[in-house]
């Protein structure tokens, strides 16, 4: 990625890599440390080996902190990205999964150039909302098969263990924060539930069954399958759906972490750096990745705020994955579920169905997060219900802002000429509304003037309807003038109408 030296001077600010290093080397820890747990999470619910999803978070989080645009955020492997690529691994393998990483990240970085970060301001909160409630109904339902043993032949004997391991699990997440914050919580409900299951020779189902762990640095290596139009026809959607999930996910996590940390951060930069990112993951046998709310929040809270933090993640992630794999292969499934309930847990925004926020919001915005939310769980596809509620909330809205239009009238004292008045936003939706609301037969008067001051012509639509107007008056021998425009309506009306009257 070429940058201007002008980019090149923001990237590599020293304020952005070297304040306060020793706070942020110590956050890098703590969020490698909770990154273990949740990058093999995800790469079980993607259907792959934990190594996959390991490489793609300490590759994602390095490559990320140089190439990003909002130091302090924590890029890796994450469960909307995994939950995309669910079906292509079951249908396809795994090696169509890094080719759809490395396309995907080829679409983030054209997006980035084009701008795409601007984009982001369309994006009703609503929308926002049902996204995160989706994502976090989708994380808890994919470890349903794990809390009820469905994908385990003849291990009914352990589910009731699991299920007390899983409980454990969780009491320890939510208890220990009231004791202390000194570490993870979930990392230490992972080694207490491993070492019970080490001392007590429990047979749990652990992350050692569900594949290898790496114990090795990976390599640089096409993807192993044909490179033709059909491989493109079956990647092409998944990647583009993977580019857009994690623009989406990415620059929303950038926007609230601004919001925090009083800063600003080049969207446009971070969209093209996720790419970038994607991209060499996929050659590293990685899968997609993007920002990680929750982690990111982690860093922020436990003092990270550079770029230097970011890189700590990830160099520290690979140590730890290098130097523990072993004993990590030996961690009870068990731990991980209830890990990955607390991440859906707390992503879940429960404000958003709370009585109160039911009873005082509009009715248009509770059903446009509930349609996001149905159509991500129906579909499993995280930008499908997105795109849907922004389309549905741009209708709704288009609808109100339409209903909005109103004609007022009065007639002159001489009772030569009446005055039209209107008001409101004149466009395509509106149209209907204008041209019926002037009552053309109770006019006896041979002029009427019609005055625009108050009213916004948007659009061809809304010229054609005022024309539509004086035709209907000049049909029953009537003179109607239109007055008051602005100057852009007036170029726009006179561009394709010709029928302005500026007196």
């Amino acid at each position: 990625m070429l940058l201007t030296p002008a980019a090149a001077r923001r990237r590599f600010r020293r304020d952005d890599w070297f304040a306060d290093p020793a706070t942020n080397l110590l956050s890098g820890l703590v969020v490698a440390l909770a990154l273990i747990p949740e990058a093999i999470s995800f790469s079980i619910i993607a259907g792959v080996d934990p190594k996959v999803g390991l490489y793609a978070s300490f590759s994602i989080a390095i490559i990320i902190a140089f190439a990003g645009g909002r130091p302090g955020m924590i890029s890796a492997a994450t469960g909307a990205m995994a939950l995309v690529l669910v079906p292509l691994v079951d249908e396809h393998g795994i090696e169509f999964l890094f080719a759809a990483t490395i396309l995907a990240g080829v679409f983030q970085v054209g997006l980035g150039w084009l701008g795409v970060g601007g984009l982001m301001r369309f994006i009703p909160r609503t929308v926002m909302v049902g996204f995160v409630n989706a994502l976090a109904i989708l994380i808890f339902l994919a470890q349903v098969p794990h809390i009820l043993l469905s994908d385990e032949a003849d291990r009914s004997d352990v589910l009731l263990a699991n299920s007390l391991a899983i409980v454990v699990g969780l009491l320890i997440i939510y208890g220990l924060p009231r004791l202390t914050r000194a570490v993870p919580s979930p990392l230490v409900a992972i080694v207490a539930i491993t070492g019970a299951a080490m001392v007590w020779g429990l047979d749990l189902p652990t992350v050692g069954d569900m594949g290898d762990l790496p114990d090795s640095l990976p390599f640089v290596a096409l993807p192993d399958l044909p490179f033709d139009l059909d491989t493109l026809a079956i990647i092409a959607p998944v990647a583009f759906t993977l580019a857009m999930v994690g623009l989406l996910e990415s620059l929303l996590t950038a926007q609230l972490l601004d919001d925090i940390t009083d800063t600003d951060s080049d969207k446009d930069v971070e969209a093209r750096g996720q790419g970038v990112a994607n991209v060499a993951t996929g050659f590293l046998g990685g899968m997609a990745g993007c920002a990680m709310i929750g982690q990111s929040m982690i860093n922020v809270r436990s003092g990270g705020r550079t770029r230097l933090s970011t890189l700590a993640a990830g160099v520290f992630l690979l140590v730890l994955i290098l130097a523990l794999g072993d004993l990590v292969a030996r961690i009870p499934m068990a731990a991980l579920v209830a890990v990955m309930i607390m991440v859906s847990a707390s992503t879940f925004d429960w404000r958003s169905i709370s009585p109160r926020t039911v009873r005082t919001h509009p009715l248009a915005e509770t059903g446009v997060m509930v349609a996001t939310v149905s159509i991500v769980v129906i579909t499993h596809n995280l930008a499908y219900g997105v795109a849907a509620g922004v389309v549905l909330s741009a209708v709704l809205f288009t609808r109100h802002v339409s209903s909005l239009v109103k004609v007022t009238s009065v007639v002159d004292p001489d009772h030569v000429e009446r005055l039209y008045a209107v008001t409101g936003e004149l466009f395509f939706a509106s149209t209907h509304d204008i041209v019926h609301a002037f009552d053309y037969d109770a006019v006896d008067v041979d002029r009427v003037e019609i005055d625009l001051t108050d009213a916004r012509i948007w659009d061809t639509s809304a010229v054609a309807a005022l024309d539509t107007v004086v035709d209907k008056f000049a049909e029953r021998g009537i003179t109607a003038h239109l007055v008051g425009m602005n100057r852009h309506a007036e170029r726009l009306h006179g561009s394709t109408s010709g029928q302005v009257s500026t007196h």
